[in-house]
């Protein structure tokens, strides 16, 4: 499923890899409705017909992923809202154990994610995830999303890697595709992103795994080599 033998850079997606989906799901189908209707006093159905929508039509953007940008077209105050539920961020099973296993197999972790730098710094307050990891970028400080093929070549530039020694770890098939086409080696699938929905289908060529419980025996065999920097 992974050669960890050939591996020198882990880059790791956050939401739904890492941590458990379920926190961003509520926030976007449920939280964010239900305070919009009390705003603008609708009734909470009303308000999620009219968001949902609004809000799929930037999938795969970078407004998609945008704090700021829904803050002005909501008028309202994204990161405050999500800090009201704040407490429903944690991990993934295994996460920890799998990241301290990276770690001592030599291999560089860095989280690569579209979330947005506000969310960012509320979910590293509640979960301490960036002492697990050797680094962080936001695609926000990149200007364009995981989607986009260009995206990894300016990675480079942030965070340098082989393409021949790198595996990229996502619940996002398109991003994982992304990828995939910009000359990543390996890539692996999360198809429980969260916690209270059904795993999702595979991917016909991408392998994909439940939890990292799956993958942590094999590796744990590698031998610790000399991190990439």
């Amino acid at each position: 499923m992974v050669d960890w033998s050939t591996l020198e850079t882990v880059f790791l997606d956050m939401d739904g890899t890492l941590l458990d989906l379920h926190f961003d799901n509520h926030f976007w189908l449920e939280h964010l409705p239900r305070r919009y209707a009390e705003q603008f006093d609708l009734h909470p159905a009303e308000a999620r017909d009219y968001l949902i929508p609004m809000i799929m039509a930037e999938r795969g953007s970078l407004n998609w992923y945008c704090t700021d940008y829904w803050s002005d077209r909501l008028s309202l105050d994204i990161t405050g809202l999500k800090a009201e539920v704040g407490d429903r961020i944690g991990y993934r099973p295994h996460v920890t154990d799998f990241l301290a296993s990276l770690r001592q197999a030599g291999l560089r972790s860095v989280i690569v994610t579209n979330c947005h730098p506000d969310p960012l710094a509320l979910k590293l307050q509640k979960t301490g995830l960036e002492k697990h990891v050797d680094g962080i970028i936001s695609s926000h400080d990149l200007g364009k999303p995981k989607e986009d093929t260009d995206f990894w070549k300016d990675l480079g530039q942030r965070a340098p890697y082989r393409h021949e020694s790198t595996l990229m770890v996502d619940d996002s098939f398109p991003v994982l595709e992304s990828a995939r086409a910009a000359g990543i080696a390996q890539c692996l699938a999360i198809l429980s992103p969260d916690s209270q929905q059904p795993a999702r289908d595979g991917h016909t060529d991408i392998p994909g795994i439940h939890h990292f419980d799956e993958v942590l025996p094999d590796l744990r065999t590698r031998q610790a080599l000399p991190s990439y920097r």
